[in-house]
């Protein structure tokens, strides 16, 4: 951290209904889904924020957002000696606004009021269903040294990437001269700014605005997107947008397959994301769980969270997550399994023989290959669930295929010898 981050105010992003992730989102908003087993998205840039030394920090939410700020409030607690906190801003009807956030810079302008108070000098926006770390402080001294209007993180991207992101050219001194907010691919002919395998740049979709000039941005334009209005309204009118290009690790977790690969990348033996940094490492809510109980199983390149029992099983490529339960003969590869919120009392356990169901967790002889478990799904006994690549996306009651991959929903339950 090169200087004090004291001036800066971030501004999170909650997203909207979050459809591309769907089913993982269909109970919780996108910053709240769980990642690598034990943490949640939003977890990420609130800990690039703490590094970073910027400590007042805002999160606008609106879709299913009550475990999100629940996770928030149970988590980011600051002592009483600091001006530090994580507050939440939930859209909200009031007498001037009757209507929910229409867009990214429509969620500020809804919250005008709040942000004016905070008397930052900078305003830094981010997203919360990115994987990155990133010195924030960089990137606004970047800001201030070269006296910049807006500055906008940026990364360099694949041509069957582009059209999901803002593409942008910069002239030689990294000053924005085009911007086009997620171009058709057949359409992005021109808009090259590189040489090699990755020859486009995309926005990261995190900003750096001089706050007075963001707040009159705000009162003045109708436009309810920063990608699609703010920005391109910018650049027309010759203000000094400016790139500052992040070459580190950053992946966009907006899509079923993104989720699953990001999290199955995390158990090679060199991931490209390091949970383990201990210089820079990621917070999350303190659980107090004990250490996972393994016996006579065999598992090879399996990323772990705390509280699991697993039991005479075979584990090959997978994310294991909180309180994950795997009885004998059990067999997982490349799964991400997201556990459990509880543990089952022997009470519950006795209930289900009653209610004729699998307890939490994956059943004896139980097949996994290739999907996603998401929290407290019961599996049953000789259950086989194996990939579907190459099949159209569909949905069931009991599962739903993205991109191949089977997704198990939040609580569903897969009944003794069931074959997905």
């Amino acid at each position: 951290m090169r200087f004090s981050m004291h001036d800066v105010v971030s501004v999170i992003l909650g997203g909207g209904a979050g459809t591309r992730l769907y089913p993982l989102t269909k109970v919780r908003s996108k910053p709240a889904v769980p990642l690598a087993g034990h943490y949640r998205l939003i977890d990420i840039p609130i800990s690039n924020c703490i590094h970073s030394g910027i400590d007042r920090i805002y999160v606008l939410t609106q879709y299913n957002s009550e475990s999100l700020h629940r996770h928030i409030s149970r988590t980011y607690v600051f002592d009483n000696f600091s001006r530090g906190s994580v507050r939440i801003l939930a859209a909200e009807q009031t007498p001037s606004s009757t209507s929910w956030y229409q867009g990214t810079a429509d969620a500020l302008r809804k919250q005008l009021f709040q942000l004016q108070g905070a008397k930052s000098k900078e305003t830094l926006i981010l997203s919360g269903d990115h994987l990155y770390r990133m010195d924030y402080s960089d990137f606004v001294a970047a800001h201030r040294d070269n006296d910049a209007d807006i500055t906008i993180g940026v990364h360099p991207v694949l041509p069957e990437e582009a059209s999901d992101f803002g593409i942008l050219q910069a002239d030689a001194d990294s000053n924005i001269i085009r911007f086009v907010e997620k171009p058709p691919f057949e359409n992005l002919a021109g808009l090259e700014s590189l040489s090699g395998d990755r020859p486009y740049t995309a926005s990261m979709g995190i900003y750096v605005f001089r706050s007075q000039l963001l707040f009159e941005m705000l009162r003045e334009q109708t436009g309810s997107d920063f990608g699609k209005h703010l920005i391109p309204a910018a650049i027309e009118q010759g203000l000094k947008v400016r790139a500052y290009r992040f070459d580190g690790y950053w992946e966009d977790i907006g899509t079923i397959a993104a989720f699953y690969n990001v999290n199955l990348a995390l158990t090679s033996s060199n991931p490209p994301f390091d949970f383990f940094d201990a210089e820079w490492p990621i917070y999350t809510r303190p659980r107090f769980l004990p250490g996972s109980r393994i016996m006579d199983s065999d598992m090879q390149q399996v990323f772990i969270a705390p509280g699991c029992m697993v039991e005479q099983s075979t584990i090959r490529s997978s994310v294991v997550g909180l309180r994950s339960v795997l009885r004998p003969g059990s067999h997982l590869h490349r799964v991400v399994m997201m556990g459990s919120d509880y543990f089952e009392t022997d009470a519950e356990k006795a209930d289900n023989r009653r209610l004729g169901i699998p307890d939490i967790g994956v059943g004896e002889g139980s097949v996994i290959e290739g999907a996603i478990l998401d929290k407290n799904v019961r599996i049953g006994r000789n259950v086989v669930i194996r990939n579907h690549a190459g099949e159209a996306d569909s949905e069931t009651k009991s599962y739903v295929i993205r991109d191949g991959i089977v997704v198990i929903p939040k609580d569903t339950v897969i009944p003794d010898g069931t074959i997905v």
